[in-house]
């Protein structure tokens, strides 16, 4: 029996600014690890400056400079999404949901990514000891 973290396909999405990068895994845990490694070298490039325009300032830490997303395990209506946004300041949050985003608080000490990692993990784990999975 195959756990729901390694069923199906994980669909990584990686957007930077007009770029989009898209790849498939088979397992949460390695698609979890390409996004930390991704999501981790875009907060080192990407230092944004405030943004002002007449009736607004907008700080980077106000500014998603990179979203990285996972959806799946399902390839046509995904079950899970969930990812973390890269902030114009270098520093990111993690999410779940997709239009009604909900962030994941962080345990003491944990990063954004351990707490994304956490969260899917526990919910991969959760749904492969359901009767018929």
């Amino acid at each position: 029996m195959r756990s729901s973290a390694s069923a199906g396909s994980w669909k990584l999405t990686v957007r930077s600014g007009a770029r989009v990068e898209r790849r498939r895994y088979d397992q949460l845990e390695r698609a979890l690890g390409v996004a930390e490694v991704r999501g981790t070298q875009l907060a080192r490039e990407v230092p944004r400056r405030t943004v002002d325009l007449k009736f607004k300032r907008i700080e980077p830490r106000q500014q998603v400079a990179a979203r990285i997303e996972l959806a799946g395990p399902e390839r046509v209506v995904p079950s899970v999404r969930a990812g973390v946004d890269v902030r114009g300041d270098g520093s990111s949050e993690a999410y779940v949901g997709r239009l009604r985003r909900q962030l994941i608080d962080p345990l003491r000490g944990e990063t954004s990514w351990a707490a994304l990692r956490r969260v899917l993990m526990s919910r991969a784990d959760s749904t492969s000891r359901l009767p018929g999975r």
